[in-house]
């Protein structure tokens, strides 16, 4: 079924797309994302798309601002420009009825993303969403899952840097394995100019909220009920809080985004739904030498004690800038910032060449792939986003057979989605191919 209503009778909807929350600083680079993917024909039939959000004014400053970039004049009469709020039911209903897709780019999404869900399957369209927050990605899963079902629509979250690239290069490496892969360990390495990296202060209020609420994070899982994932072939060992990775001659850490629960979600699907092997997962971040070290765990043991009180919160939130180090501000990276900054996402996995049973003996193949970009938060975030949307949307019959709430793993496997970031700068590709 395709993304989004307009079947069975029902009047053909104006806008094949909608970003909500577009004069965000996120929801800009997304807005000039799909203003690219529109001027390339990439959306079918040149067919129209919208902004929403609260303010007019802001929402067409975002079009002049995706022109500029553009080097256009000014964006078509083929965008469309819709005023609603995040706490108008009304409006946001109204948003959803004249669209097959929703890219919601408001958050914190445990704050803000319910209603557009809600709003969504309610009217009929699908929606996706760049949260790395468990609680709200699986706290929707429980409520809206059997919903989204009924009414034949998708509601993917994660369509970011959290989660694409560790969740479709899990899958990645998995196919370019000759054999089954059980087993993966990804690092991600992020390299900035000489303006250094910086991150808009949205994100850090986002973790500082899911710090606060692992407990009730845990109590949604048992309510959900999660079926176990089987282990397959020799189990994957966690490595500690903080170690010397050969490979990279640097010290690396447990990535603390939402990478490894997302790819979790993705493997149990395919099991449960395809009988596929389930593949292992551990996620981690190279931090660099002894000194980068040094001044992460001050950072990180103030952060965490902060964290756990309604006042240290309330600094934490207030100051950004001097307890991250000057890494989130609450302005965001400047555009010197964003254009010096990639990242590199390593995958190094292992499982058992062909005719091997994965049940008996130890692993005795290895292959290493990596998925290369540009700045991770903003650039390349809504690529995957825009690209998402479109396999959403021109995919149809690859998408799973029903609707539902779903990690992009699950939704995207049997799609070309990696086909499509691949010609669109955020590339796949093997580094050693598969060695017994």
């Amino acid at each position: 079924m395709a993304a989004g209503g307009g079947g069975g009778g029902a009047p053909e909807r104006p806008y094949e797309l909608v970003v909500f929350g577009a004069s965000g600083f996120t929801g800009q680079f997304v807005v000039e994302e799909v203003a690219r993917a529109a001027a390339g024909g990439e959306l079918r039939g040149g067919r129209r798309w919208a902004v929403a959000g609260r303010s007019r004014e802001k929402l067409q400053a975002a079009l002049e601002r995706a022109a500029e970039r553009l080097g256009k004049a000014a964006l078509g009469a083929e965008v469309g420009v819709l005023l609603c709020d995040v706490g108008d039911a009304a409006s946001l209903a109204a948003m959803a009825r004249q669209t097959r897709l929703v890219l919601n780019c408001v958050g914190p999404y445990r704050f803000f993303g319910e209603p557009v869900v809600e709003a969504c399957v309610e009217n009929g369209a699908s929606c996706i969403d760049i949260s790395g927050e468990p609680q709200f990605l699986e706290g929707m899963y429980l409520k809206y899952n059997e919903k989204a079902a009924e009414k034949g629509v998708y509601v993917v979250g994660s369509c970011g840097f959290d989660s694409i690239p560790a969740d479709m290069g899990v899958l990645y490496t998995r196919d370019q394995l000759q054999g089954t892969l059980t087993a993966v360990e990804s690092f991600l390495t992020v390299k900035s100019g000489p303006e250094g990296a910086g991150v808009h202060d949205g994100t850090w209020k986002s973790a500082i909220y899911g710090f606060m609420d692992q407990d009730n994070l845990r109590k949604l899982r048992k309510k959900i009920g999660y079926a176990p994932v089987p282990v397959v072939g020799a189990k994957l060992k966690r490595r500690g809080l903080v170690f010397y990775n050969r490979e990279f001659r640097q010290y690396s850490m447990p990535f603390m985004g939402s990478d490894v629960s997302v790819v979790k979600r993705s493997q149990r699907y395919l099991h449960t739904e395809f009988q596929e092997t389930p593949v292992q997962y551990g996620a981690y971040v190279n931090i660099g030498g002894l000194g980068s070290v040094i001044k992460l765990m001050f950072a990180g043991i103030l952060f965490l004690l902060l964290v756990k009180f309604s006042f240290g919160r309330k600094l934490l939130i207030k100051y950004p800038e001097f307890f991250s180090a000057g890494r989130f501000t609450k302005k965001g990276p400047t555009q010197k910032q964003i254009d010096g900054t990639s990242f590199t996402m390593t995958f190094f996995g292992e499982g058992y060449s062909e005719g091997q049973d994965p049940q008996n003996g130890k692993p005795n193949v290895k292959i290493c792939t990596e998925v290369k970009a540009p700045d991770p938060g903003y650039v390349t975030t809504s690529i995957l986003m825009v690209q998402a949307a479109l396999s959403l949307l021109e995919d149809a019959a690859c998408l799973p057979k029903q609707g539902g709430v779903y990690s992009p793993g699950a939704a995207f496997s049997k799609t070309k989605l990696i086909d499509r970031l691949n010609k669109h700068g955020v590339e796949f590709s093997v580094i050693s191919k598969p060695e017994v």
